[in-house]
């Protein structure tokens, strides 16, 4: 359709070398690989999710810190190659950048290298979601910390910041809006234990305190 700037096969090629490379930067799973480090299996202990909040609950600050900024690190490092090959090979740079975003949060979420079963994908979706489109990733960001301030629960946040990415991503990003709208859905699809027990009254509030 005129969107690769590279004759023949090159350009699709190098396109799906970075969506793959983004996959893949997104299985690398700090939360289960710092729990091993310490003894521990993450997806065993706690909520039973590799993500930060479990790890903040079951190892602690220090823990949860590494575990956040690697999460987030690797959704930026995956859309920048998108961005760096797209603008080589593409008249939209952004378009595989948005390709990038979604595959780096699968990656997390569906990781081949850990039997695809990986945490929820919020912090690497900021990631992927503030580099691909800062406007777009600093609101999602303001709705989720509001929503954990005001409740004292993560989940309330992720799962406002996961509607609005839904519906303000066509608004601030309209030709990538489809991809956000994805990332969205599946976060609250993640989310689904969770917003069952934010209704029985039953999700715990957040806690600095390592069990």
């Amino acid at each position: 359709m005129g969107i690769f700037l590279e004759e023949g096969m090159k350009g699709p090629m190098m396109a799906a070398v970075a969506v793959i490379i983004a996959y893949f930067l997104g299985n690398i799973n700090p939360a289960i690989l710092i729990g091993r480090l310490h003894g521990v299996d993450i997806k065993k202990v706690g909520s039973g999710n590799a993500g930060t909040t479990n790890v903040l609950r079951v190892l602690g600050k220090k823990a949860a810190a590494e575990t956040l900024l690697v999460d987030i690190g690797k959704g930026v490092i995956a859309v920048l190659i998108g961005k760096l090959i797209g603008g080589m090979i593409m008249n939209d740079p952004g378009m595989l950048g948005a390709w990038c975003a979604v595959a780096v949060f699968a990656g997390h979420i569906w990781p081949a290298v850990f039997g695809f079963k990986g945490g929820k994908g919020i912090a690497t979706g900021f990631g992927s979601v503030v580099t691909a489109c800062p406007p777009l990733g600093g609101l999602i960001l303001a709705v989720a910390v509001l929503g954990m301030i005001l409740t004292q629960r993560v989940s309330v946040g992720s799962v406002a910041a996961a509607l609005t990415l839904i519906i303000a991503g066509f608004m601030i990003a309209p030709d990538y809006g489809i991809f956000f709208a994805v990332m969205g859905l599946i976060a609250i699809w993640k989310h689904r234990a969770n917003i069952g027990r934010l209704m029985r009254g039953e999700e715990p509030k957040l806690s600095f305190k390592k069990k």
